[in-house]
């Protein structure tokens, strides 16, 4: 039986180039996003391209009783979901605490912790009665170590490191696994949110460097995914070769 997969976060980066792979992997997909042209574009790419069946959910993460309307209504052939990818986050600004904009924290907790928890609190329970699952987070070496001027980014993903710490120690009675995905830099459209659309700004935190692409990553899910069923990968550090840890980077020079 085809296994299925939710993603959160799909219109872009990881979790569009997460649904492309396992799409060509045997998973019928149900991609969630923000962007709506966006899904319905990766859907018909995916579904033309891949044997893959996909339901698209329109919805942000960080409105609760958006989460609950769309995955309360899943249709009965997409209720047993094996793989959860919790993808959807954002960084936005960068900057001391003194300084930082307060809408800015509000998003990025309301996406990344906030918004990973609404999504997980719909999913788990059903993944618990019927005693299998795999849970994925993707997280950031940003949860692993502070950086200078990433202060409420890198909490959000501490955040996320206990919460994929806590998973798993309340899950693993039920047959759950979970992993915590945890990338250093991958050049998405992360810094083009980070810096509000200002493309030259985005550039910078590349420069000199060779990132990781959003295909990487992807691989390493499903890699994750692909062990057998007696292995959980508990968590995997990403970085480019460049990258020494979640603040340190080689830079060619010019």
């Amino acid at each position: 039986m085809t296994k299925k997969a939710l993603i959160t976060g799909a219109t872009a980066g990881i979790g569009q180039a997460t649904a492309r792979l396992l799409a060509k992997n045997g998973y019928d997909l149900i991609i969630t996003g923000r962007r709506k042209e966006r899904l319905d574009a990766l859907k018909k790419e995916l579904e033309e391209n891949s044997p893959a069946k996909v339901l698209t959910l329109h919805f942000d993460v960080r409105h609760r009783n958006e989460v609950d309307k769309a995955l309360s209504a899943l249709p009965e052939e997409w209720k047993e979901i094996d793989v959860l990818v919790n993808n959807a986050g954002l960084a936005a600004g960068l900057g001391p605490l003194h300084e930082g904009d307060v809408d800015d924290w509000e998003q990025m907790i309301d996406t990344n912790v906030k918004g990973l928890l609404y999504v997980s609190r719909k999913i788990l329970p059903g993944m618990v009665e019927r005693r299998k699952g795999h849970v994925i987070n993707i997280s950031s070496t940003a949860g692993k170590e502070v950086y200078m001027n990433g202060n409420v980014y890198c909490a959000t993903k501490f955040a996320v490191d206990a919460l994929n710490k806590a998973m798993r120690l309340e899950l693993v009675d039920h047959g759950v696994k979970v992993t915590s995905v945890n990338p250093g830099f991958v050049e998405t459209e992360f810094s083009l949110v980070r810096f509000k659309g200002d493309r030259e700004k985005a550039k910078t935190p590349y420069a000199g460097m060779e990132p990781l692409r959003a295909e990487d990553i992807a691989e390493v899910i499903l890699f994750v995914l692909n062990r057998p069923d007696h292995v959980n990968i508990n968590e995997i550090i990403v970085t480019p070769k460049a990258q020494a840890n979640a603040f340190y980077i080689h830079r060619e020079k010019k």
